[in-house]
């Protein structure tokens, strides 16, 4: 049985129910500001899963590799390794404002140190991938197939942060997400997402600080749910917003689980605004070809679940068709996952954001131009990396055909 914390306090228990489900329960006299999502106010009946966890708890679990790590390293102990299992394991370093112990235990939220300009600098390659994993794989409650770490360096935070707002000394939790690649299977992942990042930012997106490493095997990502004062804003994904767990994340559509759920939860006086950005990214993801813009690639945070839900910066951006050549959306568009035309792109901006045609021409023409200045950056770069070449000309020639075919109103 596990404890979930909510902004540091206690707020629930969470077990086993049935033959494969979960059961959660808040404890008794947990205020409403307390609730582990916006989807699980406080109530006196518990929330059951009848298969798995809920997906709030869900949300976090690591995927792929460093998954299958922390099942060979610890199901020789415990017999089994299921989902409870494995956010026993990660339960106390998540994304998000929620932590997990044991039913008696207090909590304790330290980060070994790490130093990013290591990462940055380094020129030990896969020899440093094998030993942050190894060091940070049970502090890094995130989710992703490629493999993601969490880690600690207050010193490495972009800005820095101002002399009012410093972290305490106490202050031991995660500051970074440390994203690696595998360069025989995704090469030069960590250079594409880089540049992918670029892009959004010049369409005027929110954006994380974000570094490329020297090398480029690794992308350093300041953590976005962190307050200057040491504290954890709330994070849930549209998985969590349209009730399911990751193994879910293709389920669905732009316009219904994605634009539809957010104008749902999002409680904002700023509404419109942030459907645009919604909107913006949805477009963007289009042009550049990414199809793994699913469910968990989109994401609300808070600093009070009762209050407003504005977007989540962007993250998890790749132009996936330079390794994936038939690849397609991830969601669907208009009952297709088919690469959308622009006038597709038009009538989305028009009927779920709610935008004037004059205004949607606007934000499809800022992304060509966000697009065009970053294909001279690529290009730049190539110069000086070829080792980047092939997968940096394969993503002009994607963001062309992009822009040609999702951008371009006639």
């Amino acid at each position: 049985m596990l404890k979930a914390w909510t902004d540091a306090e206690p707020a629930g228990l969470l077990d086993r129910f049935g033959e494969r489900g979960s059961a959660f329960a808040y404890l008794p006299n947990t205020p409403p500001q307390r609730a582990v999502s916006v989807t699980m106010p406080v109530r006196l009946a518990s929330w059951n899963a009848p298969f798995g966890l809920a997906p709030i708890f869900d949300m976090n679990l690591p995927e792929g590799a460093l998954r299958e790590r922390l099942r060979l390293t610890f199901a020789k102990a415990t017999g089994t390794f299921d989902e409870l299992d494995l956010l026993t394991i990660v339960g106390r370093s998540q994304v998000g404002r929620i932590r997990y112990t044991g039913q008696n235990e207090q909590l304790d939220q330290a980060v070994p140190f790490q130093s990013v300009e290591e990462i940055l600098h380094s020129a030990r390659g896969e020899e440093l991938f094998r030993y942050l994993v190894e060091k940070f794989a049970t502090f890094s409650g995130i989710s992703g197939v490629q493999p993601k770490i969490l880690v600690r360096d207050e010193s490495a935070l972009d800005p820095p942060l101002p002399a009012e707002g410093r972290l305490s000394q106490s202050y031991r939790g995660a500051t970074h997400i440390v994203k690696f690649w595998d360069p025989k299977e995704y090469p030069q992942l960590a250079a594409n997402e880089y540049f992918c990042l670029n892009a959004a930012k010049r369409c005027g997106l929110d954006v994380p600080q974000y570094r490329l490493a020297e090398n480029a095997m690794a992308l350093v990502v300041d953590r976005f749910d962190l307050r200057p004062d040491g504290t954890y804003r709330g994070f849930e994904d549209f998985c969590v917003l349209n009730g399911r767990t990751s193994d879910q994340k293709y389920r669905g559509s732009y316009e219904s689980s994605v634009l539809k759920r957010f104008e749902q939860f999002a409680r904002s006086p700023e509404l419109l605004k942030d459907l645009e950005k919604l909107f913006t990214l949805i477009a963007l993801n289009c042009a550049i070809r990414n199809g793994d813009a699913h469910l968990k690639n989109f994401g609300v945070t808070y600093d009070d679940v009762l209050e407003e839900s504005p977007l989540a910066p962007v993250y998890d951006l790749v132009t996936t068709t330079v390794y994936l050549q038939k690849d397609a959306m991830a969601l669907s568009l208009n009952g297709t996952t088919a690469w959308p035309a622009a006038k597709a792109l038009q009538k989305l901006g028009e009927t779920r954001m709610r935008g004037t045609p004059a205004q949607i021409r606007q934000i499809l023409q800022r992304i060509s131009d966000a697009l065009c200045q970053t294909s001279r950056e690529i290009q730049s770069y190539i110069k000086d990396h070829p080792e980047f070449g092939t997968i940096g000309v394969g993503m002009l020639k994607e963001w062309e055909k992009g822009i040609q075919h999702s951008l371009a109103l006639p």
